[in-house]
């Protein structure tokens, strides 16, 4: 396909079962088989499954495990080991920068790429796809389209270890007759609500009279769907993400009524959690803590403080008194601490940010 009318080209660049994979990198003795990478506890989700535990029982990512070992009893069970993760992902973005000059990393298996100009866009995919898996022994997905919304649509189609280019004409023709969910950001409930307008397809959301969505969604929300019925995104790539927050999660297997237990693993959580910003040199100036009731009430709290810090012996102290402040109601089922509103220095550090860590306890 000619791609030389388009005003932009847009490459979304997808590991293929990036977690799974890298764990069948390191037990070749698996390939071919179920390999599901969870958390052992009762509440773990799953991380990712390898191609073969999606095919037979449909495990998909944020399953509860409990869910997948009913559904998958004799799959092979794996704990996710992120140290590897995150550095097989800082070799495969430094494959994607050694290629092209305008990266966009979204997380540790994903980056879009701004292939505008570049003069065979296809040719330097291909040459990058083999190159990572030259580096790292691992496939990746690869769509080719006019924006970022169709890329990454489009790299769906050609999984695993595929590359599909897309014009946005075509991909009106493709999905059109698909439901509106089909496009990334519209979820299940905007799915029932444009159901109960008569809005079963994508076609059908794209032809729907503008200004009536902005009346029954609101005047941003109705423009948003509208232009995503035509598959419609001027989203650039950017180089780098601001860092908005960073914070520490934990899950417990067993709710927790016990104010001292919590106090204890908020302390931990503190630790951890300032640790990191030292290491990406991030300091913030709202802390906060984040409690989630047994009944999935969720309460945040947070306190602003004048100076930027990344400080366990500043943080902690105004974690705990938030905590003790809120004295949970009920028991806690997941608590998590938070620091926000970091200055210029984020973007520096915004590339290698990571996905929201969760600490695991023993139940």
């Amino acid at each position: 396909m000619s791609i030389a009318g388009w005003q932009r080209t847009v490459a979304h660049l997808d590991m293929d079962a990036f977690y799974a994979s890298c764990e069948l990198r390191k037990h070749p003795e698996l390939r071919g088989k179920p390999v599901v990478v969870c958390g052992s506890g009762p509440r773990a989700v799953v991380t990712t499954a390898s191609y073969e535990a999606r095919k037979l029982a449909g495990i998909h990512s944020a399953m509860p495990a409990a869910v997948a070992r009913r559904r998958l009893p004799n799959a092979i069970y794996l704990p996710p080991d992120f140290p590897t993760y995150r550095e097989t992902s800082a070799v495969v973005m430094e494959v994607l920068r050694e290629n092209v000059e305008v990266v966009e990393v979204v997380g540790l298996d994903e980056a879009y790429l701004d292939l505008t100009g570049i003069f065979s866009p296809k040719a330097t995919m291909r040459r990058i796809k083999a190159e990572i898996r030259e580096r790292t022994e691992l496939t990746c997905s690869v769509g080719i389209s006019e924006s970022r919304l169709l890329a990454k649509m489009t790299s769906e189609i050609g999984k695993p270890n595929g590359m599909v280019v897309i014009s946005r004409e075509d991909a009106l023709a493709r999905f059109g007759a698909g439901p509106p969910g089909v496009v990334p950001g519209i979820g299940p409930k905007t799915v029932e609500r444009l159901e109960k307008l008569g809005i079963i397809s994508l076609a059908e959301l794209g032809e729907w009279d503008r200004g009536d969505l902005e009346t029954r969604f609101g005047a941003r929300s109705g423009a948003w769907l509208h232009s995503r019925g035509n598959l419609l995104d001027q989203t650039p790539i950017s180089v780098t993400r601001e860092t908005k927050s960073q914070s520490v999660e934990t899950t417990f297997d067993i709710d927790i009524g016990d104010l001292a237990e919590l106090e204890k693993t908020l302390r931990e959580q503190t630790e951890e959690l300032c640790r990191r910003l030292r290491k990406k040199h991030l300091e913030g100036r709202s802390i906060g803590i984040k409690v989630r009731l047994d009944d999935w009430t969720n309460i945040t709290r947070s306190q602003s403080v004048e100076t930027a810090t990344n400080d366990p012996k500043v943080v902690w102290p105004i974690a705990l008194d938030l905590l003790r402040a809120y004295d949970p109601p009920r028991p806690v089922r997941l608590l998590g601490v938070r620091l926000a509103s970091f200055g210029e220095e984020a973007e520096s550090a915004a590339e290698e940010d990571e996905p929201q860590l969760r600490l695991t306890l023993p139940g």
